[in-house]
């Protein structure tokens, strides 16, 4: 299987970037390739101007950094996005990465994305009393980026694995890294339990 792993930290050195060479190198254990969409590192502008906004009244074409885009997805079978989480959701870059290339006429509407897996791995803080407690964080987050991401441009199997208390100590974040690689090594199997 080809996945295609986004990675979107500032930092080429963040414990998220580690996060995301963990989850590759599982992927290669088991046998799957793909391509690393690095989105800080590659320059991608998230901000969409007219040529990018969805035309609700006609189909069009959308700017040649788009269409890159668009290609590099359809290239893979499935996708994983890797990211810290801010304000109980993906950072901006991400979310402009979404909103300009998951456009209308491609991702959604006449046309919805062929991908047989979709990972999110939210890279937490937080503890699971946090995400899991009365307001309902990780529930709220399932549902803007799962539900309303993912399920929304039928990609099949798409879930959110959340790598809580990231800050914790150094071997809570060894843990965290062995989960990534697992996630990578077990990413095509439908069975993989969530953490």
């Amino acid at each position: 299987m080809q996945v295609l792993t986004v990675l979107c930290h500032p930092r080429s050195d963040s414990f998220t970037a580690g996060v995301a060479h963990e989850f590759r190198a599982g992927l290669a254990e088991s046998g799957h390739g793909g391509e690393l969409a690095d989105l800080y590192a590659e320059g991608f502008d998230p901000l969409v101007f007219p040529p990018d906004e969805p035309d609700w009244y006609q189909p069009k074409r959308f700017s040649d950094a788009v269409l890159a885009e668009q290609a590099r997805v359809e290239r893979h079978d499935a996708i994983a996005m890797v990211f810290p989480v801010w304000w109980w959701s993906v950072p901006a870059m991400l979310k402009g990465w979404i909103d300009r290339v998951w456009n209308r006429g491609w991702a959604y509407s006449q046309s919805q994305l062929r991908l047989e897996q979709g990972l999110l791995i939210g890279v937490a803080a937080g503890t699971a009393k946090n995400y899991d407690g009365p307001r309902g964080y990780r529930g709220a987050m399932e549902i803007q980026l799962v539900q309303g991401v993912l399920d929304y441009c039928k990609v099949r199997n798409g879930r959110l694995e959340l790598l809580i208390n990231s800050k914790e100590s150094d071997a809570m974040r060894a843990e965290l890294l062995l989960r990534a690689r697992a996630l990578g090594r077990d990413f095509a199997r439908e069975t993989v339990e969530p953490s």
